[in-house]
């Protein structure tokens, strides 16, 4: 049991950590990269990233984080954890928000994006990237933030069960 719930809890910093850096990585040169650009460009850019981000290797790892964090908060519960047992339910926690703030915020302008229609349409591009912008960087920092923390919460389990 000691062989799982430490692999488990391995992981789930693994996933964990990964999702963090997409969104730390989105915060730190992404976003401001194609806040550089013109309206058609990012808008263009924006809906095929979208697109593109929708693939089993990040589902494995985004889904997979809160199905290895549950498990690992779990199993630390039942062997007796100790203080490292709270620290993965922080992080539990933490990543539930990340969940809660893509679906709720993020997915849906990334939705109201792609229903905008061709940037080459003819849609007002200005108006389309000031509805999604602003509001979709300020939430994904939300996002890098909880992800980071949760990520800390589990390295912080790490040593105390002796990893």
């Amino acid at each position: 049991m000691t062989v799982l719930r430490t692999a488990t809890l391995v992981a789930a910093t693994v996933a964990t950590g990964l999702s963090a850096g997409l969104f730390y990585s989105y915060a730190c040169s992404v976003m401001p990269g194609l806040a550089r650009a013109d309206d058609r460009t990012f808008v263009e850019a924006m809906q095929r990233i979208n697109v593109a981000i929708l693939n089993g290797w990040f589902a494995l790892s985004f889904a997979g984080a809160m199905v290895l964090l549950v498990a690992a908060a779990v199993l630390q519960f039942r062997g007796g954890g100790g203080t490292a047992q709270w620290w993965v339910l922080a992080a539990t926690a933490l990543y539930a928000v990340l969940l809660v703030v893509t679906v709720t915020v993020n997915v849906p302008l990334n939705n109201r994006l792609a229903a905008a229609g061709d940037p080459g349409g003819g849609i007002d591009l200005a108006a389309v990237r000031a509805d999604f912008e602003q509001v979709w960087v300020r939430w994904n920092v939300v996002r890098a933030l909880a992800g980071t923390a949760a990520f800390a919460c589990l390295a912080r389990a790490l040593t105390l069960t002796g990893l």
